[in-house]
C-alpha cells in the first residue's frame, strides 16, 4: 500500500516574507495589473481617451499593431539602404533568378525535358497539381517562387539589423505573398480552371454561396452546430463519466473504469484553455482519455469555462488556485491516500509547471509524476508566435481586451493560421472559393471550430510575464509575493514535443530539461502540435524518439539528442503509459465515483455544461 502523501510544513526560513523593496517592484505575474497607474493617471488624466483611440484601431487591425509593422519596415531598410554590399547581392540574385526562370519555360516551351529551378517550401502544398510543371502554368509558378526566394534574402539578417524586425518584415512579405500566389486566381489557376471547365462553373456558384454563408458566420459569430455524426458527448467527447466538482472556472470530469482493477494513483489531466479539453477525448479510435481508461487507470480531466467580459479580471494565478490546485484537491478527496499522476497539454502544462514549483516550494509532495504535453516552460524560443510580441503589440492587445473584456475567438484563430496561411486560409479559400468543395467533417476540424475566448487579465499576465519578459525560466515569477523555481521539483518528468510544431517549436519544449533536475523522460514524435499528441496506437505513419535524462546527468542540446536517438515506429502513448505504470504502485479496486452526498458529488454526466459553451 502506498504510503499518504504529505504537505510537508514549511520551515521558518521558507515562511518568512522577503523585505519590502524601497523602490516599487515590476509587475508580476499572477498579480493584479491596475489598467491605468495611479501616477500615471495623476500625470496623464486623458490616458483612458488614448486607451480607447488604441482599442478602436486594435479592432480593425485584429490587435496588430500599426507602430510595430511601422518600426520593422524602418529598421529594416534604412540597414538596407546603408548596406551597398547586400544590395549588389541582391541585384546579382534579381537577375540569376529571372535568367533561371526564363531559361527553364524556354526548354519547355522547346519540348526539352527541364528540372524547375525553384521548388515550393515543405509545408507548401498549393502547387502539387501536375498542371503546373507545364506552360503557361508553369512560368507563373516559378516566377512567384523566384520572387519568394528573393524576398527571403532580402529579409535575411543584416549586420546592426534587429533579428526580431528581420523575422517580422520576413512574416509580413510571406503574407503578402501568400495572397497574390498565381494559385489563388481562376485565370492563373490551373486545378480551378479544369474544375470550371467540366462542372460548367457550377463550382463557382458554389464557392460563391460557401464565401457569403462564411461571411455572414464571421460577421454575427453564430456558432455552426457539428455535423452528423460528430456531436458532442455522443460522438466525441464522448468517454463515458460524471462531473464530480464545479466552480466559476471549470469542471472536474471523472471517467467511468473500465477495468475490474485499476492503478493505484490517478491522472489528473489539465487541458489549455485556450481550447476545449476534448482535444483529448475526440473519437473512441484516438481519445487519450478513453486509451488511459481502457490500460487500466482513473481518469481525471479539467474542463474550463469559455469566459465571458463578466469574467475579464480572472487572472493567471486563479487558473492555479482556483484551477490545478482546486482540482488536485478534488482528486486527493475522491482517491485519498494517493499520489496523482498530473499532466498539462500546451498552456494547461505551463500552469501546471507554476502550480508544481509553487507546490515544491511549500513542500507539497501530492505529485507522483509531472507529464508535459507540447507545453512551453521558457519562451525565449518561441518560434513565430514571438512575432506578434513586442511592448507597442501588448500595449495593443491589453487595450482591445480592456475595452471588450477578453480576446476574442476570431482574433486568436486568425494569429494561429496566418503562421501557416499559406495552407490554412488560402488554400483552403481555393477549395471551397473556387473549387465548391465542401470542407470535409472529421473530430479535429470539428474541435478545431470549437474555439474559445481568454479574459483580459491572464492574457496580459501570460503574455507580459511569459512569453514577452519570461520570467519563470529567468528566475523572476512570483506566487503569493514568492519566486518559484522549476528545480524544486523532485518528481520525474514525461515531456513530449512534436517534430514540425509552430506552436510550441520542440526545441523550446526541449528546454525544460534545462530547468529541472529531476529526473525527465523526453519524447519527440512526428507531427505537429496537435497530430503529434493525438497518435494513437495504429496511426499509419507515426515515429517518436525518446531518451532519458536521470538526475546528476550533464546537460546534452536538442541538436546532440536528436543525433543520438534513432526514430522508433509506431505510438509514444504505449511507452507514456509503460512509463506511468512503472511509477505507480500497483493494482487496486476502482474508487467511487466523486463522494456520495459530500462536496464532490455527481453533478451530470461528462462531458457537462462548459464544453457546450459559446
Amino acid at each position: 500500500m502506498a504510503k499518504s502523501p504529505t504537505r510537508k510544513p514549511a520551515t521558518k526560513a521558507k515562511r518568512a516574507r522577503a523585505p519590502k523593496a524601497v523602490s516599487p517592484k515590476p509587475p508580476v505575474a499572477g498579480e493584479m495589473l491596475p489598467s491605468v497607474p495611479t501616477t500615471e493617471t495623476d500625470a496623464h488624466p486623458y490616458q483612458a481617451l488614448d486607451r480607447i483611440a488604441r482599442a478602436i484601431v486594435a479592432r480593425q487591425t485584429g490587435g496588430v499593431s500599426p507602430y510595430s509593422i511601422l518600426q520593422a519596415w524602418s529598421d529594416w531598410a534604412l540597414h538596407l539602404s546603408r548596406a551597398p554590399g547586400r544590395q549588389l547581392e541582391l541585384a546579382e540574385r534579381s537577375l540569376r533568378n529571372a535568367t533561371d526562370v526564363f531559361e527553364y519555360a524556354a526548354r519547355l516551351a522547346a519540348g526539352q525535358e527541364a528540372d524547375p529551378p525553384f521548388k515550393p517550401k515543405s509545408y507548401d502544398h498549393r502547387f502539387t497539381d501536375e498542371a503546373w510543371s507545364k506552360l503557361p502554368f508553369a512560368l507563373t509558378q516559378q516566377s512567384f517562387l523566384a520572387t519568394q526566394d528573393w524576398w527571403d534574402h532580402a529579409t535575411a539578417t543584416m549586420r546592426g539589423l534587429s533579428e526580431p524586425d528581420s523575422k517580422r518584415v520576413a512574416f509580413m512579405v510571406r503574407q503578402y505573398l501568400d495572397l497574390i500566389s498565381p494559385s489563388n486566381f481562376p485565370m492563373t489557376n490551373p486545378e480551378i480552371i479544369r474544375e470550371t471547365v467540366r462542372q460548367r462553373g457550377h463550382n463557382i456558384i458554389e464557392g460563391a454561396q460557401h464565401l457569403i454563408d462564411d461571411m455572414v458566420q464571421t460577421w454575427t459569430q453564430h456558432s455552426r452546430p457539428p455535423p452528423e455524426g460528430f456531436r458532442i458527448g455522443e460522438d466525441i467527447a464522448c468517454t463515458p463519466g460524471k462531473v464530480v466538482y464545479r466552480n466559476d472556472l471549470f469542471e472536474l470530469i471523472q471517467y467511468a473504469p473500465m477495468r475490474d482493477e485499476v492503478q493505484a494513483e490517478p491522472v489528473l489531466i489539465v487541458p489549455a484553455w485556450i481550447m476545449k479539453y476534448y482535444i483529448l477525448d475526440l473519437s473512441p479510435r484516438n481519445s487519450l482519455i478513453r486509451y488511459l481508461v481502457e490500460q487500466g487507470f482513473t481518469v481525471f480531466a479539467i474542463s474550463w469555462c469559455n469566459p465571458t467580459a463578466d469574467q475579464a479580471s480572472l487572472s493567471l494565478d486563479d487558473y492555479r488556485r482556483r484551477g490545478v490546485m482546486e482540482a488536485l484537491d478534488a482528486v486527493s478527496a475522491i482517491v485519498p491516500g494517493q499520489k496523482i499522476h498530473a499532466t498539462g497539454y500546451c498552456l494547461g502544462g505551463t500552469i501546471l509547471s507554476i502550480a508544481a514549483a509553487t507546490m515544491a516550494r511549500d513542500g507539497d509532495d501530492r505529485l507522483a509524476s509531472i507529464s508535459l504535453f507540447a507545453a512551453q516552460v521558457d519562451f525565449s524560443e518561441a518560434g513565430e508566435l514571438l512575432l506578434f510580441l513586442d511592448e507597442s503589440q501588448v500595449a495593443f492587445l491589453e487595450d482591445m481586451m480592456w475595452a471588450q473584456g477578453y480576446l476574442d475567438r476570431p482574433q486568436m484563430t486568425r494569429t494561429f493560421a496566418s503562421i501557416r496561411a499559406e495552407d490554412l486560409i488560402y488554400a483552403r479559400a481555393v477549395r471551397r472559393y473556387f473549387l465548391g468543395a465542401e470542407d470535409l467533417p472529421s473530430d479535429l476540424t470539428v474541435w478545431n471550430n470549437d474555439t474559445t475566448r481568454m479574459p483580459a487579465r491572464m492574457h496580459s499576465e501570460y503574455l507580459r510575464g511569459l512569453f514577452l519578459e519570461n520570467r519563470l525560466t529567468a528566475g523572476r515569477f512570483a506566487v503569493d509575493g514568492r519566486v518559484i523555481a522549476l528545480k524544486d521539483i523532485d518528481a520525474p518528468f514525461f515531456v513530449v514535443g512534436t517534430e514540425t510544431d509552430h506552436i510550441a517549436p520542440w526545441r523550446s519544449v526541449y528546454k525544460t530539461r534545462l530547468f529541472t533536475q529531476s529526473d525527465l523522460t523526453f519524447v519527440l514524435t512526428s507531427s505537429g502540435h496537435n497530430g503529434g499528441i493525438l497518435s494513437e496506437p495504429g496511426h499509419p505513419r507515426r515515429h517518436y524518439r525518446i531518451g532519458t535524462r536521470h538526475e546528476g546527468d550533464t546537460y546534452t542540446d536538442p541538436d546532440t539528442w536528436i543525433d543520438r536517438h534513432e526514430p522508433v515506429d509506431g505510438s509514444w502513448w504505449t511507452e507514456w503509459t509503460a512509463w506511468l505504470i512503472d511509477r505507480s504502485t500497483g493494482l487496486t479496486t476502482p474508487p467511487e465515483t466523486g463522494q456520495s452526498g459530500g462536496r464532490y458529488a455527481p453533478l451530470c454526466d461528462a462531458p457537462g455544461r462548459y464544453v457546450l459553451q459559446h
